[in-house]
């Protein structure tokens, strides 16, 4: 079947507007204002977000205890493709190739293949098919920075005012002290905290 095929980029995860406790994958294509929105669980997110901001987790996560397994085996991931959706859920598969240079298919979790994918910096492709039916058109300049602001308002309005006050205790912290903050809460392994910590000391930059 010769389907047009589209090249994607992460933009990011923000907060999903349609479905309570989940999130948004924003994918968007490589040349082109065209966005794709992937619903995914709490736990998929939380892997992405650590690894595009660059946190380190004491212990490995299912996701870099699975790229540690691919690279113990002499293998590499080559791409992911997001290939079909169907009935509101995206079908993915992940191409490996190993030592001999085989390639082999392995179906996935569009979640778990882009959490994959930017570990081991792969492409990401899907079809022209699935873009004309459920991508979403954004204006070119609207990058990240876009779907950050989503996130940081909603976040907002979800925290209580005993968190809203601790937000406002780490903005006058030093640039020290908030890395005693940050170092902490990815020992506790609480990557939420260590995300708004590291926004807060990024501003202070």
């Amino acid at each position: 079947m010769n389907k047009k095929s589209v090249s994607l980029k992460i933009v990011g995860v923000t907060f999903s507007q349609v479905q309570a406790g989940a999130y948004a994958l924003i994918l968007a294509e490589e040349e082109g204002p065209r966005r794709l929105p992937i619903i995914i669980g709490t736990p998929e997110a939380q892997s992405i977000a650590i690894h595009l901001e660059g946190l380190n987790p004491p212990r490995p996560l299912t996701h870099d205890l699975f790229m540690s397994f691919v690279k113990k085996i002499n293998a590499e991931i080559h791409s992911v493709f997001i290939y079909k959706y169907d009935d509101g859920v995206f079908l993915s598969r992940i191409t490996f190739r190993n030592k001999e240079g085989v390639f082999f298919d392995i179906d996935s979790r569009t979640s778990d293949a882009i959490a994959l994918a930017i570990r081991a910096q792969a492409p990401v492709i899907t079809t022209e098919e699935i873009m004309q039916q459920v991508s979403v058109v954004m204006d070119m300049d609207m990058d990240i920075s876009y779907y950050e602001e989503i996130n940081e308002i909603e976040a907002e309005s979800a925290k209580e005012t005993e968190e809203k006050s601790k937000e406002t205790d780490y903005e006058k912290m030093t640039k020290e002290e908030l890395r005693i903050e940050l170092d902490e809460a990815i020992r506790r392994e609480d990557y939420e905290k260590a995300s708004s910590i590291r926004d807060i000391i990024n501003k202070q930059s």
